[in-house]
Parts: C-alpha cells; sequence; structure tokens
C-alpha cells in the first residue's frame, strides 16, 4: 500500500517539475543551465580523459606489460644521475643480442630493433622520410600487430633477404588502390620485396604507429645501417616468460649485460632497464591530475546550478502554499511534503544534468568523426553524471523541502 502511494507521490512530484518547467520555462531553463553546464563540464572531462586513457593503454599493452626493454637511455630521470654519464653510455649492440638470448634463463623471447629514416618509392610514388624499422625474427611475438599477407620466415631473417611489410599509410602512399604484396619497392637505393602490410591501427599516443612504418629483418637492415655503430636508437627486448616476474627478469638481465660489458662490481650500470610500468605510471598521475582539475571546475558550475535550484524549489513552494495546506489538513504527514518536493528537485536536477550528458554523448560523436580518435560517453560516467545530478538536487532541495512540511496546515491554507 506503502508502495503504490510513493509510487503516486513519485509521478505527481514528476508532473509538477515538468509543470514548472512548462510555466516558467525562461526561469527554468536559466536555472537548469548550471546544472547542465556543471555536468558536461565534469563528464566531458572524464570522457575525454577515459578515451585517452584507452588509447594510451592500448598502445602501451601492444608492447607487452611484461617486456623490459635494454636501452641506452631510461624513460624517467630522477635527477640523482648526472646526464652526462647518459651520454656517455654505449648503445645496445648485435653481440649483446646474441649474448642475452642465449645465455637468459628467464627470456621467453628475445628481440633487437632500430629504426631509420629513408626514402621510399613504388614505380613514380615516393614516400620521403618515411621510418624504416629493422627488428630480428621474433619481434611479432613480443610487439601484438596483425599483418595480411605475411611476415617474415626465420630464412629470410637469417639470412637477411630484401623483404618488408609496410604500414598501412605507407602502403596507400606508394601504392594506392593497387594490391602492393608480390610487388618490388625501393628502400634507399635497395630493391626490396613486399611481402605483408600492418592492418591499420591508427594513430599511437605511446611511439610512431606502425601505420606509418616500414618492417625489414635485421640482417637486411644491417646492410643499410651498422647498428654496430650505434645507429638508430637500438634497443634489445626480453620478454618474460609466464611464470617470471618482471624484477627476476631484471635481476637476471642486469647480471648478464654487466658481464659482457665488463662492468668491475662498484661502478655504475652503462645501460637502463625500462618497462611499461614507467609509462603506465606516469599517465595515471596526469590523468588523475586533470581528472581533478575537471571536477573542481566542474563543481562551481555545479554550485551555480544548485543554488539555481534551491531559488526555483522556494518559488514553487510559496506557489503551492495553499496546496500543501489541504494536503496536510487531509492527513499528509510531513515526510510525505518532505518526499514530495525533495523528488521535484531532483527531476529538476537530472533534467539539466540529462542534457549535460546529451550535448557530450553527440560531441563524441561528432569528435570522432573529426579526429583519429575513438570518443565515448561509457556507462560508468553516465552513472556518475546521474549520481551528482541526484546529489545536487538533493542538497539544492532540502531547505525548501523542510519549510514545506513544516508549515502548519491553517497559516498555509490562509496564505495568500
Amino acid at each position: 500500500m506503502k508502495l503504490a502511494l510513493y509510487l503516486r507521490l513519485f509521478f505527481e512530484s514528476v508532473s509538477f517539475a515538468v509543470n514548472a518547467l512548462l510555466v516558467n520555462k525562461l526561469r527554468t531553463v536559466l536555472s537548469l543551465l548550471g546544472v547542465t553546464i556543471g555536468i558536461f563540464s565534469i563528464i566531458a572531462v572524464f570522457t575525454m580523459v577515459d578515451s585517452l586513457e584507452k588509447e594510451v593503454r592500448g598502445s602501451v599493452e601492444s608492447l607487452g606489460d611484461n617486456v623490459v626493454f635494454v636501452q641506452k637511455w631510461p624513460w624517467g630521470f630522477d635527477g640523482s644521475y648526472p646526464w652526462w654519464k647518459y651520454m656517455n653510455r654505449p648503445q645496445p649492440n648485435y653481440d649483446e643480442f646474441k649474448w642475452l638470448q642465449k645465455q637468459s634463463r628467464f627470456a621467453d623471447n628475445i628481440s633487437m630493433i632500430y629504426g631509420f629514416s629513408r626514402t621510399t618509392s613504388y614505380k613514380t610514388k615516393t614516400a620521403n622520410n618515411t621510418t624504416i624499422l629493422a627488428a630480428t625474427y621474433d619481434y611479432d611475438k613480443i610487439k601484438a600487430f596483425d599483418v595480411y599477407g605475411r611476415y617474415f620466415s626465420l630464412q629470410e631473417s637469417a639470412t637477411g633477404s630484401p623483404v618488408c611489410i609496410l604500414g598501412a599509410l605507407v602502403a596507400t602512399s606508394l601504392f594506392g588502390d593497387v594490391y602492393p604484396i608480390g610487388k618490388k619497392i625501393k628502400i634507399g637505393e635497395f630493391n626490396v620485396e613486399v611481402i605483408g602490410v600492418f592492418e591499420p591501427e591508427g594513430s599511437s599516443l605511446v611511439g610512431e604507429s606502425l601505420d606509418e612504418q616500414v618492417l625489414i629483418p635485421m640482417n637486411f637492415g644491417r646492410k643499410i645501417v651498422d647498428v654496430d655503430l650505434g645507429r638508430g636508437n637500438p634497443a634489445i627486448l626480453v620478454k618474460a616468460k609466464p611464470e617470471v616476474s618482471n624484477p627476476q627478469l631484471k635481476d637476471e638481465i642486469t647480471i648478464l649485460m654487466r658481464s659482457i660489458r665488463r662492468i668491475k662490481p662498484k661502478a655504475d650500470d652503462t645501460f637502463a632497464l625500462n618497462e611499461i610500468s614507467v609509462l603506465s605510471n606516469a599517465f595515471d598521475g596526469l590523468f588523475g591530475m586533470i581528472n581533478t582539475t575537471g571536477f573542481i571546475i566542474g563543481l562551481f558550475s555545479i554550485l551555480v546550478g544548485g543554488f539555481s535550484i534551491a531559488n526555483i524549489m522556494f518559488v514553487s513552494v510559496k506557489e503551492r502554499t495553499n496546496i500543501i495546506g489541504i494536503q496536510k489538513s487531509l492527513g499528509a504527514k510531513n515526510s510525505f511534503i518532505l518526499f514530495q518536493f525533495l523528488t521535484e528537485a531532483i527531476i529538476l536536477c537530472l533534467i539539466g544534468g540529462g542534457f549535460g550528458l546529451l550535448i557530450i554523448f553527440f560531441g563524441t560523436v561528432g569528435f570522432s568523426q573529426l579526429l583519429d580518435m575513438n570518443l565515448y560517453l561509457s556507462f560508468k560516467n553516465i552513472t556518475i553524471g546521474i549520481m551528482i545530478s541526484v546529489v545536487i538536487g538533493l542538497v539544492s532541495g532540502i531547505v525548501p523541502a523542510l519549510s514545506a512540511s513544516r508549515m502548519n496546515p491553517v497559516d498555509a491554507i490562509r496564505a495568500k
């Protein structure tokens, strides 16, 4: 019985809220504008950050969270180590790659990569400063990507065969609508057969996208640029076995690298061991700061909107004073009146917040078409927007609702 009564009361409150919108359109719209702008500001920032985070983490995860990068430079600097010592470090070389490959017990796969730029061409079409990525055979077991055509074989890798896999944008630039597999392009002065094309992966927020690169076997790349001379910013990628943790793998790599470089026991390492967690932690802090800033900015708008809703509710109480008196004289309890006005305040805030969420939704659809990035309004952010609207409705409506519930029925009926 009580449930039916409160349901009836809820629908009456909805009716009163809608009536307030229709009767005093300008006043109500201006009052709801603060809530709309506030919800838009907060949820728009959350949506943008979530979309960016998804893109970044997708790019990061494609590198593998159980991969250690042996490089000259660390990804993070704490200022305690002199920069000139980093400058004097040697680059990882091919002999060190082979040594790690032979000696490591904790590594599942090991690959070496380095990059350089060359002009690529096919017949009359040319792409200047194309990024050429030279990699050893196991690179596909460390970095996730999809190829149509095929990956280079172990024999092609070992013999340094002139074969390549094109990034999607490079393939489009050189071939247009022509099927590229089996065709030969020029990389600098070398004729190279196209054996595959990477599936489009979109822009990457971590490093350069494979769409803009050409992958070739390491031993072929060494005929173009000698990695042992330290060119091309080489890196050795070591992927841990499933049961091995990154700290265990890093300890083993440290021992092996110090051994092959003959580093004295008390001397500093002359190499950096980088891992994805460094990037993830940096992005966690950045995204957290952006979310907090967006919430604070939106909070000011919502506070203004809250005062506006409270103003509407005080006016609504004043206009319905006689009705409140009649309801109380017929036996309506204080809690009944309180619930009625609180529900109305919440509904008004939900209407304002709903408009804010609609603007964000259509904005994500529009900007996703304009930007090379997927923006999406998640269910989590919709829920946050609705919850904030409910809280603002409760806070802004509590005082007017209390004043209405505590009215003397006789005085309320006599009020003009």
